[in-house]
């Protein structure tokens, strides 16, 4: 079976696509390039250290108060391109539906019809491999497993709906640009550099490196193509690039979404046919 160790929702879910579509059981290495070059940050000066201070605090607080979460129930439709560490290139679309806190579902569709269906909840992960004719059921707690960080189903729905993920308030950072402004945290697991638009505080870039040295793990995401609707501001396109030895490259662009205020159904019927692992 294929394990992932370190890989953001949709990652997790690509790869397990990969698995499926090559019909592959060998074991997928993470990995990357060295760690990239961290951004430069300017630290505040002495004798405005108050000053800095709450300013910091003001555009944490604002990030953390523009998190999309103002909302019951998500559909969206998916174009993924997807580069693997060996080079390969995939690219399908996904179909997913979304009932906050409680599930994420997701139908996978190549060019010979549907190829993977998977189902994430605060409890569970399951995914269906049609060519296979296998079942994955496991607990959320085996994603934490692989990945070795506290990886819950709260940081997959923030992923999804261009949240950031592991941003520490303990922030030591920050830089004032034109139409942006980067902070710098420093978490338990992470350094976080993340930049927000001035003018609404969404998300540009996130990069995550990992603070063990010796893993050197980093992830690196771009938001951009914003559309509001129904009083979200979503961005419908991102770049994730995940690396630790080797580099696994993931482009989305959300060709529909919509946020709907009722409860949705997630069919996820199991062949008797079917192997479970």
């Amino acid at each position: 079976m294929t394990y992932i160790k370190w890989l953001g929702l949709l990652a997790v879910l690509i790869v397990a696509i990969q698995a499926s579509s090559c019909r592959s059981t060998r074991k997928i290495q993470t990995a990357i390039t060295k760690k990239d070059t961290t951004v430069v940050v300017v630290v505040p000066e002495v004798d405005r250290k108050v000053d800095s201070t709450k300013y910091i605090q003001q555009v944490f607080q604002a990030v953390q108060n523009n998190r999309i979460s103002n909302f019951r129930s998500m559909t969206a439709k998916v174009k993924v391109d997807y580069k693997g560490a060996d080079g390969k290139k995939l690219d399908f679309t996904a179909n997913v539906r979304l009932q906050k806190d409680s599930a994420i579902w997701i139908i996978v569709n190549t060019i010979i019809g549907e190829a993977l269906r998977a189902m994430v909840t605060k409890d569970s992960v399951k995914v269906l491999y049609k060519m296979d004719k296998l079942v994955q059921l496991r607990s959320i707690e085996y994603l934490q497993e692989v990945t070795k960080i506290p990886f819950s189903f709260k940081e997959m729905q923030d992923l999804f709906m261009g949240n950031p993920i592991y941003l520490d308030s303990n922030i030591v950072s920050y830089k004032n640009e034109e139409k942006t402004i980067s902070l710098m945290s420093v978490g338990a697991l992470f350094k976080h550099f993340l930049t927000v638009f001035r003018n609404d505080y969404a998300p540009q870039h996130s990069k995550l490196d990992d603070v063990d040295v010796i893993r050197a793990r980093t992830c690196d995401i771009t938001y951009g193509d914003y559309e509001a609707k129904n009083g979200i501001n979503f961005a419908k396109y991102r770049k994730i690039v995940v690396s630790e030895k080797s580099k696994l490259e993931v482009e989305l662009q959300f060709k529909q979404f919509d946020f709907i205020n009722e409860q949705l159904s997630f069919p996820f019927p199991i062949p008797k046919n079917y192997k479970r692992q």
